[in-house]
Formats: structure tokens, sequence, C-alpha cells
């Protein structure tokens, strides 16, 4: 049986990869009481790894100091992450695509690959220090590549 309260969170964390440990656990946790799939749990906690690890090392370089913020609703539909780091910003639409030509052999652009892949919906804010992920509970996996950025 399904909760049928939203559950909601809110974390502001260093910009170290172990810290995303307690907010990933809230989040899967929330998501098994909500009655999502298996299949569903895997694609968020790998798209909420890859963002958070892009959030560390791109957005934040790796600056412990500054601070990657996470908020998220789960329900009985869907759930949503928000995140966002202190870093300038990019351009998503720069990152060239990982399965053409040379980018096959550079490491660029796969996590975000992943994130769109796995999730329905993936919009970055202007700055592009923000994204927002969405994931609708027991629908299968977009094509890959295909989700709304």
């Amino acid at each position: 049986m399904a909760a049928e309260t939203p559950m909601r969170g809110s974390v502001i964390i260093d910009s170290r990869p172990s810290e995303l440990g307690p907010p990933r656990r809230e989040i899967l946790s929330a998501l098994e009481a909500h009655g999502f799939t298996r299949d569903d749990a895997f694609a968020v906690h790998l798209a909420l790894e890859e963002a958070f690890l892009n959030a560390v090392k791109h957005g934040n370089k790796m600056d412990p100091a500054r601070k990657v913020t996470i908020d998220y609703t789960v329900d009985d539909q869907q759930v949503e992450i928000h995140m966002m780091d202190e870093g300038e910003g990019f351009d998503p639409g720069s990152i060239p695509d990982p399965r053409v030509g040379k980018n096959l052999y550079r490491p660029e652009g796969r996590g975000l690959l992943l994130i769109s892949a796995y999730m329905h919906l993936v919009e970055y804010n202007d700055r592009g220090n923000g994204v927002r992920l969405i994931r609708y509970k027991g629908r299968p996996a977009p094509e890959q590549g295909n989700a709304t950025a």
C-alpha cells in the first residue's frame, strides 16, 4: 500500500561525494513508501548520483566549502528533485553527444546522457547551475537521451 501524503525534503550539503548518502537514502525510502518499482528506484538512484557528482566536480570544482542544495517531493505519481550548486553554471546544449564520432572517446557528456535516459523530465535553470529531475512512477524509461532539456 502506497503512502498518501507526499514526502518532501530539503538539504544543503558540502561538495563531497560521500555527503550524498543520507539524502539519497531518504529519497529512496520515500520511493519505497509510495510504491515505486525497483526499476524506478534504480533510475532515480543513478540520476541522483550523476547529477550530484556533476554538481560537486564541475559546478563546485570539488570545493567542500561550497554547497549543493537538494529539494525533493515524492508522491504516488512522481518524484521531483531539484538540485543546485554554487558554481558558475554551464550551457547543457554545448555538451557534445558522447555517442557520436570522436566524442565516443571523450569522457564528457556521459553523465548527462544517463540522467536524460533514466528520468522523464530534465530541465536546467537559465544559469546552468541547477537541474530539475522528474520520474513518473511505473513508466518505462524514455528513449535514450530524449528527456526534455
